[in-house]
């Protein structure tokens, strides 16, 4: 067997350091499952350093998208008990997109039976903008937020003005508002 020289190895070795793993394609987008979506999350503030065909295709895939939370935390059961106490003073509608929390996979979830089979059974995030209450996991909007904080979400609007006017109706002082880059691509 032949050995490549010491300065080709070199070469390899810096050239495969330079390489930067890509965002997935848009053709890849279609096999992603719920379980992935988080990733795709965490890609949102990827700049491509060069504008080619699909640089611009993945852009394309987010959506900047204001997002108002009354509430934060990691107990599911207390959460949900604020968005029912805050559905009754404000009238904001609740919308859990038939999703519930199951205490054994520790998972806010579409129901293992759904017709769906590519997202039942996992947790498919709220993306679209409406005005409806639901619990969220936060880093799907929040990129730099833990894992598993949840979200009371009271709200998600194409412009901040909305935003704003939306939490200032919210009572108490856990309220905020943020921008956030949201995958809008196809999730199967």
């Amino acid at each position: 067997m032949k050995r490549l020289p010491l300065i080709a190895c070199t070469m390899l070795a810096f050239v495969a350091c330079k390489n930067k793993p890509a965002l997935p394609q848009a053709h890849d987008i279609d096999s992603l499952t719920i379980k992935q979506a988080n990733y795709v999350s965490t890609k949102a503030t990827h700049k491509p350093e060069v504008d080619t065909p699909e640089n611009i295709d993945q852009l394309d895939q987010y959506a900047d998208y204001y997002i108002v939370v009354a509430d934060t935390g990691k107990n599911y059961y207390a959460l949900r008990e604020n968005m029912l106490k805050l559905h009754d003073t404000t009238g904001i509608i609740i919308d859990t997109m038939n999703r519930y929390y199951n205490k054994k996979k520790d998972l806010i979830m579409v129901p293992e039976d759904d017709a769906d089979d590519i997202i039942a059974g996992d947790y498919y995030p709220r993306r679209d903008p409406s005005k409806t209450l639901s619990l969220e996991y936060l880093n799907i909007y929040k990129q730099d937020s833990k894992r598993n904080t949840i979200a009371l979400v009271t709200g998600i609007y194409d412009n901040k003005a909305s935003a704003d006017s939306a939490l200032k109706l919210l009572p108490g002082n856990k309220a905020f508002a943020f921008k956030g880059k949201v995958y809008v691509g196809c999730l199967h």
